[in-house]
């Protein structure tokens, strides 16, 4: 089991090293562009008033203003790239076993004797180690460039933030999986899965815009997705982290109870 740990493991190296450039290099610029927010930060605040309060509240950005910390890694770092990063990293991995079947592959381990549900294992492990260097990634990008600028931010506050980032990873990961054994078509299941996400992002755009429509929001994995607390803080949003835990669980349970009796030849 753990050679074809470190098979699968492998695989995923050009995803990991490919997603973590563009996480590293955008974390690691919008960082180091700080510093001239702050020289500039009136003229910053007066742009951003032109907006209505809902249109910037429905994009993450929040009151505060575009100095305060929490605002600034938030809304222009954390809400515009970890949702991208996350999506594309978590359906690429969870949809490995429907493209692993598809292509034949699938057959290799098996016909080692490696128990249906080894291989899932295997799959999902490979998942929660990639999602989680993805993670420490964009946080030592933001980590490494705030040494070089003034002020810092709080480096505790970052790396718990970054325990949020890899919790919402792991709920669109866990979720596409189950989708991914239940298909067994990675083109269907990925084309699924970014459907549900770009729906779930419009509804917390429109509870965003329109107050009434609010609740709608809670049905979107976008709505707990709110750092600005853990910044400022030093607040980590427990039970949002804890729903994308039982969301991730929950999907690799499924997952299991239906890999375990599929028809791999349909």
């Amino acid at each position: 089991m753990i050679p074809v740990f470190w098979l699968d493991l492998r695989r995923s190296r050009s995803l990991i090293l490919w997603v973590g450039l563009v996480a590293v290099l955008y974390a690691g610029v919008m960082v180091a562009f700080y510093p001239s927010v702050l020289a500039n930060a009136e003229e910053f605040d007066r742009m951003v008033e032109i907006y209505p309060k809902e249109l910037l509240a429905a994009f993450g950005i929040t009151d505060g203003g575009i100095s305060d910390p929490g605002t600034y890694v938030n809304s222009y770092i954390f809400q515009f790239l970890w949702p991208v990063v996350a999506s594309v990293a978590a359906i690429a991995l969870a949809t490995r076993p429907a493209a692993d079947a598809t292509s034949g592959f699938l057959d290799l381990p098996l016909s080692s004797r490696l128990p249906r549900l080894d291989y899932l294992a295997v799959t999902i492990g490979v998942q929660v180690v990639s999602l989680a260097m993805l993670s420490a990634l964009t946080v030592a990008a933001i980590v490494a460039v705030d040494l070089l600028i003034e002020p810092d931010f709080d480096t505790g506050r970052i790396a718990l933030a970054g325990l949020h980032l890899f919790a919402m990873a792991i709920a669109i990961a866990g979720a596409t999986t189950a989708l991914a054994v239940a298909l067994l078509d990675r083109g269907r299941a990925a084309g699924l899965m970014a459907g549900i996400l770009m729906i779930m992002y419009l509804l917390n755009v429109v509870a965003g815009l329109a107050p009434e429509f609010g609740d709608l929001g809670r049905l979107s994995v976008f709505y707990y997705f709110d750092l600005q607390p853990v910044i400022d803080d030093g607040v980590f949003p427990a039970g949002e982290s804890l729903l994308y835990l039982v969301v991730a669980v929950a999907g690799w349970v499924s997952a299991a109870a239906i890999f375990r009796r599929r028809d791999l030849a349909t």
